[in-house]
C-alpha cells in the first residue's frame, strides 16, 4: 500500500521504517530541512521503559502547588490559560487516583517493554549505533520520604514482571560512582537494570537513512495544511506541495496533530508541555556519569552521551511558546553539578527547548480511528524514544491486518470516547 507519513520525528521515522519494511510505499512530509530537528533533538537521553510513569499520580497536586514555589521548580505554569490547557489540566486531575495510576503506568509500561525489545532486535539486524549504553538507569531520592512511596511504582514493576532493585546510598553510589561526592544527599535509589541511554537524534537520523535506502521518500520543507477526506476515508493531504493521495495515512505531528485532525471531527488529547535540556562536554570522565540518573526531586535527567552530558527535564505549561528562559538553565546546571561534581564544563554547555506531546492518563494514542485509513501516533510525552519502535511495530502491524503482538485494545483514541 501507499502510505503518507505526517511528521518527521522519531516516531514518524520509526513509523516510516517499520512500514518499509513490511513491504510498503512510505512517504514522509516533514516541514523542517531535515528529520529530528524538533522535540527528538536534544531530549534526555533515556530508553525507559521502567521509568514509564504518567505524570498523573496520587497526591501529584499537592505537590505541585508546592513545586511553584521552588527556586528549581519541576513544574512552571505560565499565566497563559487558554480552553484547551484548561481541559487538559483538569483531565490530569481527573487521572491522579490511584486505580488509574495502576492502569495508566501498567499499559505505559507493555508498551515500553515491547518497544526496547523491537528496539534490541533492530539494533541486532542492523548494527545501528548512536552512542548508546546498556547499563541500566537510576532514580534517585534524595529524602526518604521519596524511598518510602516508591512502592506505588515497585508494585506495578513486580506485577508486570520488570527487573528493579531498591538501593541505598551506598548502593546508588556503587552503581555510579561519579555520585560520591553527593553521597550524604542521598536516601536511596530505584535502579531498572535493563534501561538503556543514547542519543535520539543521532539515532533518528541513522534510521532515516536506513529507511532511505529501503525506499522511503522522505521530503523536507513541506507543509502540511489539512486532511482531505472522502466519504468516510481521508482521500488525500493538503500541502505545499499541492494535494498527495496516498492508501493510507498516519498523523505523527506530536503537539501539532489536535490542530489537524480536529477538523475531521476527531478529538485528540494531546499539549505540548515545554522541556528544556544543556549538552555538556565533560571535563573528567571518571567523575561523569555512568548511564542515566534521574533526580526524583527536581524531575531532572542526567545522562551519559559518549563524551558529553545531556540534562534533560521540567514541564512547563506554556503553550506553544519555545522561548528559552536562562532560569531553567540555571535549575538544569544545578543538578548536574550538584551530583557531579567537577564532572563537566557547565559554562560551554547549549542551551535546548522542546515541546512534549502529553495525553493526560500519559499513554500514547496509538492506532486507528474512525477513518479506516487513518491511523494515529501520536502523544508519547517524555517517552517518544522509550516508546518509538514499539508504537511503530504496532502501528505498521495494524495497517498490514496483522495482530499485534501485544495487547493494543487501550492505546487507540477510543479509549477516551
Amino acid at each position: 500500500m501507499r502510505v503518507i507519513v505526517l511528521g518527521g520525528g522519531v516516531i514518524g521515522v520509526t513509523t516510516a521504517y517499520y512500514l518499509a519494511k513490511a513491504g510498503h510505499a512510505v512517504t514522509v512530509l516533514e516541514r523542517e530541512s531535515a528529520v529530528a530537528l524538533e522535540t527528538s533533538f536534544a531530549n534526555a537521553g533515556q530508553i525507559s521503559p521502567g521509568y514509564s510513569s504518567p505524570w498523573a499520580a496520587p497526591g501529584v497536586p499537592r505537590k505541585a502547588l508546592k513545586w511553584l514555589f521552588m527556586e528549581h521548580a519541576p513544574l512552571i505554569i505560565q499565566p497563559y490559560m487558554d480552553l484547551a490547557t484548561i481541559r487538559w489540566c483538569l483531565a490530569i486531575l481527573r487521572n491522579c487516583t490511584l486505580s488509574r495510576y495502576q492502569l495508566n503506568k501498567s499499559r505505559m509500561v507493555r508498551l515500553a517493554e515491547y518497544s526496547r525489545d523491537q528496539l534490541k532486535a533492530l539494533r541486532a539486524d542492523t548494527g545501528i549505533d548512536y552512542d548508546h549504553r546498556t547499563q541500566g538507569t537510576l532514580q534517585l531520592f534524595r529524602y526518604q520520604k521519596q524511598v518510602d512511596g516508591a512502592h506505588k511504582d515497585t508494585e506495578v514493576l513486580a506485577a508486570d514482571g520488570v527487573a528493579f532493585e531498591l538501593l541505598d546510598a551506598a548502593g546508588c553510589v556503587a552503581a555510579e560512582p561519579g555520585l560520591a561526592g553527593a553521597r550524604e544527599r542521598i536516601a536511596g535509589g530505584l535502579r531498572l537494570p535493563h534501561d538503556e541511554t543514547g542519543d535520539c537524534f543521532i539515532f533518528t537520523t541513522k534510521l532515516a537513512e536506513m529507511a532511505r535506502a529501503m525506499g522511503v521518500d522522505f521530503r523536507f520543507g513541506v507543509t502540511v495544511d489539512s486532511l482531505v477526506t472522502e466519504g468516510d476515508r481521508v482521500r488525500a493531504v493538503r500541502t505545499s506541495l499541492g494535494e498527495l493521495e496516498a492508501d493510507v495515512f498516519v498523523g505523527a505531528l506530536g503537539s501539532y496533530t489536535p490542530a489537524m485532525v480536529k477538523p475531521l471531527g476527531l478529538d485528540v488529547p494531546v499539549y505540548p508541555v515545554k522541556g528544556y535540556s544543556i549538552t555538556v562536554p565533560i571535563t573528567d570522565a571518571s567523575r561523569a556519569p555512568v548511564s542515566t540518573v534521574l533526580d526524583e526531586s527536581y524531575k531532572v535527567a542526567v545522562t551519559r552521551l559518549g563524551d558529553r552530558i545531556r540534562v534533560g527535564g521540567m514541564a512547563e505549561i506554556a503553550g506553544f511558546d519555545t522561548s528559552l528562559h536562562e532560569r531553567r538553565r540555571k535549575t538544569l546546571e544545578h543538578v548536574v553539578t550538584d551530583l557531579y561534581q567537577g564532572a563537566s564544563d557547565v559554562s560551554r554547555a547549549s542551551f535546548w527547548t522542546g515541546l512534549r506531546p502529553m495525553t493526560p492518563d500519559g499513554t500514547p494514542v496509538v492506532g486507528a480511528t474512525r477513518y479506516p485509513n487513518f491511523y494515529l501516533n501520536t502523544g508519547h510525552g517524555t517517552l517518544g524514544w522509550t516508546m518509538s519502535c514499539g508504537s511503530a511495530r504496532v502501528l505498521a502491524d495494524q495497517i498490514g491486518g496483522i495482530t499485534p503482538e501485544i495487547d493494543t485494545h487501550d492505546l487507540g483514541l477510543a479509549r477516551y470516547a
